[in-house]
């Protein structure tokens, strides 16, 4: 698939690029990520790099993983980073992916992720046939739930030592996002707030 844009109100989504390696990296500098995430540790200039020149855009080559550099439509700055993983081949009955997203820390707590992640769901379950969208944190991981709760996901439980993390078998929470779950009015994203610690298992 081709890498596309989404706006919302008060973002852009768009594909990485090699200029984003900077303000990734940063990004990545602060330890909930690499905490709550699958990102290396600690995290070098050369695997943002790599992450932006390289791995983003060939999930979107191989329609495996579409990632999206989450960026403020006001000044440009990155705000943080979405995708969506496909967990089985869209085409067969099983239509399932998976979201996944990381916040920067100055721009938590003011509803981007949620505005982001309902936007990613209704281009998902819109355009690419998805019918089950799935959400995984490591138990603990509170701010990611709230998130994933105000974009409308419903928590179904806890699959036990379902993530690897640095070695250590982990428990993690799941829930699901069918079509009908998803909020409207579009505009409502506006006033979601609450994504204090928005992390999910997503690789940087």
């Amino acid at each position: 698939m081709e890498p596309l844009t989404l706006t919302t109100d008060r973002l852009v989504l768009r594909p990485f690029e090699p200029s984003d390696a900077a303000a990734v990296h940063a990004a990545c500098q602060e330890p909930d990520i690499p905490r709550w995430t699958s990102v290396p540790s600690p995290y070098g200039l050369q695997d943002a790099e790599r992450f932006v020149g390289t791995a983003s855009s060939e999930g979107w080559r191989d329609d495996t993983t579409y990632g999206f550099a989450v960026t403020a439509k006001a000044d440009g700055s990155l705000v943080g980073a979405m995708a969506l993983v496909r967990l089985a081949q869209l085409r067969t009955p099983e239509r399932q992916a998976e979201l996944g997203y990381w916040t920067t820390k100055e721009h938590r707590g003011q509803g981007y992720t949620v505005e982001a992640a309902r936007a990613v769901a209704r281009w998902a379950f819109r355009d690419l046939g998805v019918e089950r969208l799935e959400w995984l944190a490591e138990a603990g991981n509170h701010g990611s739930r709230a998130v994933a709760r105000k974009v409308g996901f419903r928590m179904e439980g806890t699959l036990r030592a379902r993530l690897l993390h640095e070695g250590t078998r982990r428990d993690c929470w799941i829930g699901s996002l069918l079509p009908s779950d998803l909020p409207e009015p579009p505009g409502a994203a506006r006033t979601a707030a609450g994504d204090t610690t928005p992390y999910l298992p997503y690789p940087g």
